[in-house]
């Protein structure tokens, strides 16, 4: 039990008024939580439509679905919240907002959930049982087709347990589509890059999915430079902070041979990374676990969460700390200016480990 004193506990009662069609079909979860605010999202499902080729044979059903939130501010920096969304057990959670200075918390990154639910499952039943993070960053690919709307209540099934009890920061995956769903139920500008505080820690969430952006190659151009430049002032900006970490769906570099040289404009930041001194990288889209450590910059590529794997056939070679084709999570524990980083597989198996040093 922490000290009393170092928590203000308040419960935060949400009227929701749903329709007696509505029901509960994802979260209550949190989103841009910082230290002063945060907004509480649930999914409802009001009703189904159904399609087909023939007039009373509708073969395809699928689930109306609706984001409610509620953006909440004047909050308390490094203070635990309890809400209620519906009144029900199954409405209940909580979250800690955003401290102010160096301070000692966790986070769990993972990605690429979007199939074989029942390996999802175990994945998050793993960061259950084992970890008790302050936030999640997800490196994308949430489901198989964000334009699918049967397939979010499945994500969120999965997920509702620990999205329940920890902030919640997604990068959008290809698989995503660019779909307007991605932006609806995770409260996202049109604009799906972002940046945030935590502690004395920067973190910055980068769209990396540029061939869903548009469909003419000038428009995906234009989109990509003014993520670059944005980019890099939000890097000029966060010097002070003790570390900054970035975080997207595709990787810069990878030991699947059959991918590698696919994202270049992903590999052009690194010298970027490297002039404005990121502590570390995390990605996805990748099906196993990959770690790098380069210019003194550790690369961490984490998209074991569900979909099938891919071999790691071809690591780099000089900056290849571990490659692995599992499934897999992180977690990454920060004390002050100390943070350590460790990545497990399903069954608790320790996988790698690493020191990520204060430049």
């Amino acid at each position: 039990m922490k000290k009393a004193g170092l928590f203000l506990f308040a419960t935060l009662w949400i009227a929701s008024h749903a329709g007696a069609q509505e029901k509960l079909a994802g979260g209550p979860y949190v989103v841009n939580t910082g230290p002063k605010s945060a907004t509480v999202v649930w999914i409802v499902e009001a009703g189904q439509a159904s399609l087909g080729t023939e007039p009373g044979k509708l073969e395809k059903t699928a689930p109306v679905l609706r984001a409610k939130k509620v953006s909440f501010t004047g909050l308390q920096p490094g203070t635990t919240y309890y809400y209620d969304t519906t009144g029900t057990e199954e409405g209940k959670g909580s979250f800690k907002t955003a401290p102010n200075g160096p301070s000692s918390f966790q986070f769990v990154v993972y990605g690429d959930t979007r199939t074989r639910h029942d390996v999802h499952r175990q994945v998050i039943g793993a960061i259950l049982k084992n970890t008790s993070p302050d936030f999640v960053l997800h490196t994308g690919d949430l489901v198989a087709n964000g334009a699918d709307a049967s397939l979010w209540p499945i994500f969120f099934d999965i997920e509702r347990q620990l999205l329940r009890k920890a902030a919640f920061f997604p990068s959008l995956g290809n698989h995503e589509r660019n779909d307007r769903n991605f932006y609806e139920f995770f409260d996202l500008p049109a604009t799906p890059y972002y940046s945030f505080d935590w502690g004395s820690c920067h973190f910055i969430v980068l769209d990396s999915d540029i061939n869903n952006v548009a469909k003419s190659d000038a428009a995906r151009q234009a989109f990509w430079s003014e993520q670059v430049r944005w980019l890099e002032e939000d890097l000029k900006k966060s010097q002070s902070a003790d570390f900054r970490f970035v975080s997207a769906h595709h990787p810069p570099l990878t030991a699947v041979a059959r991918r590698q040289g696919d994202n270049p404009e992903m590999t052009a930041l690194m010298p970027m990374f490297e002039k404005y001194k990121v502590t570390a990288g995390f990605f996805g889209h990748d099906h196993n676990y990959q770690h790098y450590l380069k210019n003194g910059i550790h690369y961490f590529i984490t998209g074991g969460g569900g979909a099938p794997l891919y071999d790691v056939d071809k690591p780099p070679e000089g900056i290849t700390r571990k490659v692995a084709s599992t499934e897999n999570f992180v977690v990454v524990n920060v004390n002050g200016k100390g943070a350590h980083v460790e990545a497990f597989k399903p069954d608790g198996q320790m996988l790698d480990a690493a020191d990520l040093l204060n430049p």
